[in-house]
């Protein structure tokens, strides 16, 4: 009767049933669970808590089901998440879990913890505090203090949040940072997202290509420059940088290179998804037989814009020459 009328959703009804069950066999654990489970309903999730601990008193002294225990330990938590007490919901949540790795203790335990995170990071969001880290980066940039100018630079990102304005600025401020530190893989990161919030700042884009540049992959370097070029064709830096990496794509091309300095670039091109599309295309590899088998074939190819761009990619990446 008790369940029907929970089901219904009349609880006070619901309430009355369990408690005469309750009088008539008080070591049944089920019977105080279901009051608590209507009290959360009611939202009085106090008398909520207060039931679901009886429950699990009764429970380890009449050795009830480790799955019933654990049933009553999330709901445990879950009051204390609907009270705004997320450290106690995810104790409760972890606590259920070493009873019963059940999948919805799982969810919400981890519902708790985002929801905890996210009102950390709000709670610290603090945008003058932000201007006055990055302001302490940038004269530690200038003192070529790197290292320091990097923990300025992350603390100021902290303080604007995920959605703080003008954090593509000082992703670009602190991916220069990784670059002097040779920080390649970091700065590369850095400098990525500070194109994917701006993709409209041409800095972002001379970032990447200088980490690139350093990685010795030339061709993404030069890629990234010319991507540069698209948004500010008057840009200085690009252009020296599409300079700079053209020369060191010619060394290769004029046997500059020793023959280590030449594997390890062919390795590091070998690992471009995009050179190995380019390797794998029946196509591709019909073009690059002829023209091993006659270098005049390059001529005839090179007359197909798409032939040729993919040409060029293996040319830049070092994978073939071209005299």
């Amino acid at each position: 009767k008790g369940n029907a009328a929970y089901k219904a959703k009349d609880f006070d009804v619901a309430i009355k049933h369990y408690d005469a069950a309750i009088a008539l066999d008080p070591k049944e654990m089920s019977f105080l669970s279901n009051r608590a489970a209507v009290k959360f309903e009611q939202a009085k999730y106090a008398e909520s808590i207060e039931d679901c601990e009886k429950a699990i008193e009764v429970g380890r002294e009449n050795r009830a089901d480790y799955k019933a225990i654990a049933r009553a330990m999330t709901r445990i938590g879950s009051c204390h998440v609907k009270q705004g007490d997320l450290d106690q919901g995810i104790y409760w949540f972890n606590k259920a879990l070493t009873e019963h790795r059940n999948p919805d203790t799982l969810k919400k335990l981890q519902n708790a913890e985002k929801e905890k995170k996210d009102a950390e990071v709000k709670a610290y969001i603090n945008p003058e505090l932000a201007a006055e880290e990055k302001a302490k980066g940038n004269e530690c940039f200038k003192g070529a203090d790197y290292p320091t100018a990097v923990k300025h630079y992350t603390e100021a990102l902290k303080r604007l949040g995920p959605d703080g304005e003008g954090r593509h600025l000082i992703y670009s401020n602190r991916a220069a940072c990784y670059t002097k530190l040779f920080g390649l893989n970091e700065a590369l990161k850095d400098a990525e997202l500070c194109i994917e919030i701006a993709p409209d700042f041409v800095k972002g884009y001379t970032r990447k290509a200088a980490a690139q540049f350093f990685m010795k992959d030339y061709d993404k370097a030069l890629a990234s420059y010319h991507k540069g070029l698209d948004v500010d064709a008057t840009n200085d830096e690009c252009k020296d940088g599409v300079r700079r990496c053209m020369e060191q794509i010619n060394k290769a091309n004029s046997g500059q290179l020793t023959e280590e300095e030449m594997k390890q670039r062919q390795e590091r091109a070998m690992a471009n998804p995009e050179v190995q599309e380019i390797l794998s295309d029946p196509v591709m590899r019909q073009v690059l037989n002829d023209m091993q088998q006659d270098p005049k074939a390059a001529q005839t190819h090179m007359q197909n814009p798409g032939v040729a761009a993919k040409i060029q990619k293996l040319v830049n990446a070092g994978i073939i020459q071209v005299r």
